[in-house]
C-alpha cells in the first residue's frame, strides 16, 4: 500500500483556506477566478462551448448537398463504411440531430481553458465529492474526443450516486489533446510524449496537484504511459485500456510470437489511416476540410471496426447521437486537420518503441484488457517486460471506446486501482 498524500499544492489550499472556504465543488470557480490572474501564463478561465447559428447551419448544408449518386459502392461494411448506413445517419443528421442539445449537455460539466507551454488547453475539470478526492486526468484519442467520457465522469467524483462509496470519488480533469477539438494546435506536430509534458505541466503547474492518477486509451494510453515514465515524481500511477508500446527486444516465448503474428495480421488491414497520418497529413486534409460527410465516414469506419458488436448492432453500441457528437466536435472546431498531427509527431518521436534501452514505466500500472481492441493486446509476459503492472483484467466485452461502450466496467476497474493510494 501506497502512503497517504495531500494531492492538491500546499500553497493553493493555504490560499483557500485563508478564504474561508473548503475544497468542494461548490467552490470551484472562485477557485480559478482569484487565483491566477488573468494576465498570468498560467490562468485559468472559464470556457463555454458556444457554436453559432451560421456555424451549424453551413455544415448541414454540406450534408445535404453531398452528391450520392457519386458513391458507386452499393453497401456493406468490406471496402469501408457502408454506404447505406451512411446515407441513414446522414438523414438523421439532417432532420432530427440538434448539436445545441448535445451542446448542452457537454456544458453541464464545468469547462475551462488555460496556457501551457504556449497553448490553449481547454478541459472539463469536476471536483470529487469525497474528502480525499484523487486526481485524475483522462486523455482521449483519436478519432474521439472529450465525448467519450461522458458516461463516467460522474460516477467517478460522485460514486455515492451510482451504488458506489463518496471516499473513492476523484476530481477529474479531461483536457482536449493540443490540436483536437477546443484546445489550440501547436506550432508543429507533436506526439504523445510531447503531450504527456504539456498534460503534465496542466496537473501540476496549472491546476497545482503534487500527485495524480493517469488514465487513457488509443493516444490516451500512450500518454498517460508516457506521464508515468518521465513524470513518475508527479503521476503516481497509470491505468490503460489499450496497450501500444513495443519492447526493443523481439517476443521470447511462443505466446508472444504469436500474439505478435496475429498484430502484424491485424495492422496489415488497418494501418491505411495510420500511414497516411504519419506521413502526408496535409494531403487528406484538403479533402476533408471541406466535407463534413467525408469526416464523418473517416470516422465512422472506426468506431465500426474497433468497438464490439459481438451481441449487439453498432446503433446498440453507440447511438447516432453519440456518434455524431463526436464528429460534430472535429467539425465546430475545424481541427480534422491539426487532430491528425499526432501520427506524425509520434513518427518523429520515434514510434511504439518505449526504450532504447530497455526500460519500463516503474509506477504502478493496471490494465483493462477489453476483448474487442483494434489490435490484439500482448501478452501480459510481454506486457510486464514495459509496465510495472499491478493489476490485470480481462473484460467480458467491450471495445476500443472502453468509457462509450463499457461505462461500469470501466469506472469499477479505475476505482479498484486507486485504491492502493487512498
Amino acid at each position: 500500500m501506497h502512503k497517504k498524500i495531500s494531492y492538491i499544492n500546499s500553497s493553493k489550499r493555504n490560499f483557500i483556506k485563508n478564504l474561508g472556504l473548503t475544497l468542494t465543488p461548490l467552490i470551484l470557480n472562485p477557485f480559478f477566478n482569484t487565483l491566477k490572474a488573468d494576465n498570468s501564463k498560467d490562468s485559468i478561465k472559464k470556457f463555454e462551448i458556444k457554436t453559432s447559428k451560421e456555424k451549424i447551419d453551413k455544415i448541414i448544408s454540406k450534408v445535404k448537398d453531398f452528391d450520392w449518386t457519386k458513391m458507386k459502392f452499393s453497401s456493406g461494411w468490406k471496402m469501408g463504411t457502408d454506404p447505406v448506413f451512411m446515407r441513414d445517419l446522414c438523414n438523421y443528421w439532417i432532420e432530427q440531430y440538434s448539436w445545441k442539445k448535445n451542446e448542452n449537455e457537454l456544458n453541464s460539466f464545468s469547462h475551462y481553458k488555460t496556457k501551457v507551454s504556449n497553448i490553449d488547453i481547454h478541459f472539463i475539470y469536476e471536483k470529487g465529492s469525497g474528502p480525499n478526492a484523487i486526481p485524475l486526468i483522462l486523455s482521449h484519442g483519436w478519432p474521439g474526443s472529450i465525448a467519450e467520457f461522458k458516461k463516467i465522469i460522474r460516477p467517478l467524483t460522485h460514486p455515492q450516486n451510482y451504488g458506489g462509496s463518496q471516499n473513492d470519488s476523484f476530481d477529474v480533469i479531461v483536457p482536449s489533446l493540443p490540436g483536437f477539438g477546443f484546445s489550440s494546435a501547436p506550432s508543429k506536430p507533436y506526439g504523445p510524449r510531447k503531450i504527456a509534458e504539456i498534460f503534465n505541466k496542466l496537473m501540476v503547474n496549472n491546476l497545482g496537484y503534487k500527485k495524480y492518477i493517469a488514465q487513457g486509451g488509443d493516444w490516451g494510453g500512450y500518454i498517460s504511459a508516457w506521464m508515468g515514465f518521465d513524470h513518475s515524481k508527479f503521476c503516481q500511477g497509470v491505468h490503460i485500456n489499450y496497450m501500444g508500446f513495443r519492447h526493443k527486444d523481439p517476443p521470447k516465448t511462443e505466446e508472444e510470437i504469436k500474439w505478435l503474428d496475429d498484430l502484424i495480421a491485424g495492422v496489415a488491414m488497418e494501418k491505411g489511416y495510420m500511414t497516411q497520418k504519419a506521413t502526408k497529413p496535409l494531403s487528406l486534409a484538403y479533402s476533408m476540410s471541406d466535407s463534413p460527410v467525408g469526416v464523418a465516414a473517416w470516422i465512422i469506419e472506426k468506431f465500426y471496426g474497433w468497438s464490439d458488436r459481438s451481441e449487439k448492432s453498432f446503433l446498440e453500441v453507440f447511438s447516432q447521437d453519440e456518434l455524431l457528437t463526436n464528429i460534430m466536435i472535429y467539425l465546430i472546431t475545424d481541427t480534422f486537420e491539426t487532430a491528425s498531427w499526432i501520427y506524425y509527431g509520434r513518427r518523429e518521436e520515434g514510434g511504439r518503441v518505449l526504450s532504447k534501452i530497455g526500460k519500463r514505466v516503474e509506477v504502478p500500472t493496471a490494465c483493462a484488457v477489453f476483448p474487442k481492441e483494434l489490435l490484439p493486446w500482448p501478452p501480459k509476459s510481454y506486457a510486464d517486460r514495459l509496465f510495472n503492472i499491478v493489476q490485470w483484467t480481462n473484460m467480458p466485452s467491450g471495445g476500443h471506446f472502453a468509457a462509450m461502450e463499457e461505462p461500469q466496467l470501466l469506472t469499477k476497474d479505475i476505482t479498484k486501482f486507486s485504491k492502493r493510494f487512498r
